[in-house]
């Protein structure tokens, strides 16, 4: 509940509620209930307001912002497996993910969620391991990791 909406629509206010009701008044300020823009109006006004010819787009200078990723390059004459990971943490819960990649093409996806609150990095330290135990399971002897979290392997 939004407690300046309750002072100003409080038909008979008492007490402290009245004081800050005066007060309010006292420096002008008057509440009012913000509305949710719905999608139909943002398109009416592109609708009507469209761009015209001399339209400049801003120019923003990023560094890199031709990299899209950065991967390892590895020889084709020697293949490696390739395992990439990520976690997540949202009100809904920590979810995992790891899927590793045969030279050959095969994909072994793993997906889990945690049944313990945590953070995103520790989501993704998990997804990590998560993947490594596979990748030890199918007797891997080399594998190439990926993944954005800031852990070194």
């Amino acid at each position: 509940m939004d407690p300046l909406k309750y002072i100003f629509q409080k038909p008979m206010p008492t007490g402290r509620l009245a004081k800050w009701k005066i007060l309010f008044i006292e420096f002008n300020i008057v509440y009012v209930t913000r509305t949710a823009m719905k999608a139909q109006v943002l398109a009416d006004y592109l609708a009507e307001n469209p761009v015209d010819d001399e339209y400049m787009p801003l120019s923003t200078y990023f560094l890199d912002e031709e990299i899209n990723s950065i991967e390892e390059v590895v020889p084709d004459d020697h293949p490696v497996w390739k395992m990439y990971f990520d976690g997540a943490v949202n009100i809904k819960g920590v979810g995992i993910g790891a899927i590793l990649i045969l030279p050959i093409g095969h994909h072994y996806p793993a997906m889990a969620r945690l049944r313990f609150f945590c953070t995103n990095n520790t989501a993704e330290y998990e997804a990590c391991i998560v993947g490594l135990k596979i990748a030890i399971d199918l007797d891997m002897h080399e594998l190439l990791v990926m993944g954005d979290s800031d852990l070194l392997i």
